[in-house]
Parts: C-alpha cells; sequence; structure tokens
C-alpha cells in the first residue's frame, strides 16, 4: 500500500463494459521525503479507482496490480490501482 495526494479526477469517453459507471482520480504517489517535509507529492501521476470520494487535495492509501483488483473478486475488473484509504492525518516518528 501506498500514500498519494489527489490532483484530479478522471473522464473516461468509453469505459471497459465492466467498468461503466466507476470514479477514478487522478493522483501523485508521495515519497518520502515529501511525507516528512508536509509537502505536496511530485511524482508520476497514476490513475486510481475510487468509491470513497476522494478529491483533489486530499492524501489517499492505495493498493496497486492484484491486490487493487481484489475487492472485485471473483469478477475480473481491468483496474491497477485501488483507492482503499482516505488519510486525515499522518504522524512520524523517527
Amino acid at each position: 500500500m501506498r500514500l498519494a495526494d489527489v490532483i484530479g479526477t478522471v473522464t473516461l469517453a468509453r469505459p471497459h463494459p465492466t467498468i461503466r459507471g466507476f470514479r477514478f482520480v487522478l493522483a501523485r504517489p508521495a515519497g518520502r521525503e515529501s511525507l516528512h517535509a508536509a509537502q505536496t507529492a511530485e511524482g508520476e501521476e497514476i490513475v486510481i479507482y475510487d468509491d470513497l470520494g476522494a478529491g483533489p487535495g486530499l492524501r489517499i492509501a492505495f493498493a496497486e496490480s492484484g491486490e487493487a483488483a481484489a475487492p472485485f473478486y471473483p469478477e475480473k475488473k481491468p483496474i491497477d490501482a485501488y483507492c482503499a484509504a482516505l488519510i486525515d492525518r499522518i504522524n512520524i516518528m523517527e
């Protein structure tokens, strides 16, 4: 599981039939440096399936690969990243 900052939403013109009506967000994965400095993430953007209502400016936890499709088992969905949690606060202890 990784953390990311939501920077926008994604609209699909022609979604795959198995994900019609799904909601997606565009997010930047947060690295260790941005978490320590309480800054916004500066990585490469990723499209993430979201059913929790994440919006721009929120930090989320997301799963990737096989774990992203696990909530839909036994159905198969073409999803590579899944929003698993909305993050309220992060405490880093050194």
